[in-house]
């Protein structure tokens, strides 16, 4: 059955050059080899496909009928290789990723997003979490961690930064006097995130530097957007990254204090297991998020 296969792809190929000359040199293969295989094929059906006279080909009622059969299967089968081909070439496969839960309502989802439309054959599971996972121990292939300072190693690479703002209701900041620096804000009611209770804030205006130390603390709290909710409703003052409360600031339903002074960036990072394939998917997911940052500020590294 394979030699017979071969001989009808060299009976197409030499109907379409009209000659044995020409499907040989297209087959590399000599024309009495090309006539030989015809032959064989003729004989094996026991008819005869092909018409030979000195000046051209042409086809009998059964060759034309084995042709039409011969092109149908030909071009199935390499629209297949063509399809077979493509996929090899597609990134697949399947990657667990965990993040921090603030995430959950920024830009990076917009960013996944777009990442599984343009890569349909990479399967994602997504872990949000205000616990943070271990890659290993908990079976993640990627972690996407959020910090004041961006961890470095071989197995990291920083993707972007998340402006931080320092927000109140209105109504909570008319109980205060304005204030004109940092340092009037020490007696003010603060709300801390847990990760970052008693870090001191860095705030920076016109080259000058102030760093907010010791703050009144009534509540902690382990989720950041629970913590800006708080806020909202006038619990206190709170650090948060800037796109929970973009909405809520263009509507006036809570307020940015002191926004000439500017706040340290939150950094954005992805961490992966030492032993991950260098060009694997994780690296893929990984470039496509810093060079889609939509929404978040760019780092120059």
């Amino acid at each position: 059955m394979i030699d017979q296969l071969r001989q009808i792809a060299i009976f197409a190929k030499t109907i379409d050059h009209g000659s044995f000359r020409g499907a040989a040199k297209e087959l590399h293969l000599s024309p009495s080899v090309v006539s030989h295989h015809i032959s064989q094929l003729e004989e094996h059906l026991g008819v005869a496909l092909i018409y030979r006279t000195t000046r051209k080909l042409s086809l009998t009622r059964e060759g034309k009928r084995l042709l039409a059969a011969a092109r149908s299967m030909l071009d199935a089968v390499q629209g297949e290789i063509q399809a077979l081909s493509a996929e090899a070439n597609e990134p697949s496969g399947a990657l667990r990723v965990t993040a921090p839960s603030v995430l959950s309502m920024s830009p990076f989802t917009d960013m996944i997003a777009e990442f599984m439309v343009k890569y349909p054959r990479i399967k994602l599971s997504l872990d949000f979490s205000d616990e943070r996972k271990e890659l290993i121990e908990n079976g993640f292939d990627l972690a996407i961690r959020m910090g004041l300072q961006a961890k470095r190693s071989p197995s990291t690479r920083r993707l972007f930064d998340a402006q931080r703002v320092l927000v109140a209701s209105p109504d909570f900041i008319e109980n205060y006097s304005a204030p004109s620096e940092p340092a009037d804000l020490e007696d003010w009611q603060w709300l801390e995130l847990a990760p970052l209770s008693n870090t001191p804030v860095h705030f920076r205006k016109d080259g000058k530097k102030q760093i907010v130390q010791q703050r009144n603390s009534q509540l902690t709290c382990n989720d950041a957007q629970a913590l800006y909710r708080l806020a909202r409703a006038g619990a206190g003052l709170a650090l948060i990254p800037e796109y929970l409360a973009s909405q809520d600031l263009v509507s006036g339903r809570i307020k940015v204090v002191l926004p000439d002074w500017q706040l340290e960036t939150i950094k954005i990072y992805a961490e992966w297991p030492t032993n991950a394939p260098k060009n694997g998917l994780i690296r893929l997911l990984t470039g496509e998020l810093e060079n889609n940052r939509t929404g978040f500020q760019l780092i120059q590294s």
